[in-house]
């Protein structure tokens, strides 16, 4: 699959950078191959990498730096993004978060988002969510 038709989730990129924790090796992999985020993913990255694995600004930098170099495909939120995801969320049962990465990912053609934060192997509008870990 080709790394303009997938979108990776925060954690992925969470855990692509946590040497202690299992899901690394698979994490990288996924990073290395590239793929779409959002500024949302992006966002989200930093508040938990500065709560959660404890990040400097400059290791953040840093981080941030390798994932836009892999992943360049990165998609600003819209309000069109915004009403699809309300949508879902009040139609489908989802968090606004959630949904709002999922109408991203639609809008951007993707066919699969990387996650381990949704249901796995449900299909929205094209997209199939897949639990990579």
């Amino acid at each position: 699959m080709s790394a303009a038709r997938v979108f990776l989730d925060t954690n992925v990129l969470l855990y692509a950078f946590v040497s202690t924790d299992p899901r690394q090796g698979r994490a990288l992999e996924l990073l290395l191959t590239g793929g779409v985020v959002s500024v949302q993913v992006l966002n989200e990255f930093v508040s938990a990498a500065r709560s959660k694995l404890k990040m400097d600004a400059a290791e953040l930098d840093r981080s941030l730096e390798v994932v836009r170099s892999l992943c360049p495909s990165v998609l600003d939120s819209t309000v069109a993004d915004h009403e699809a995801a309300f949508d879902l969320s009040r139609n489908g049962g989802l968090h606004i978060y959630d949904a709002t990465i999922i109408a991203s990912a639609v809008r951007a053609g993707c066919e699969t988002l990387w996650t381990e934060d949704m249901q796995d192997g449900r299909v929205i509008d094209g997209l199939t969510i897949r639990n990579p870990f």
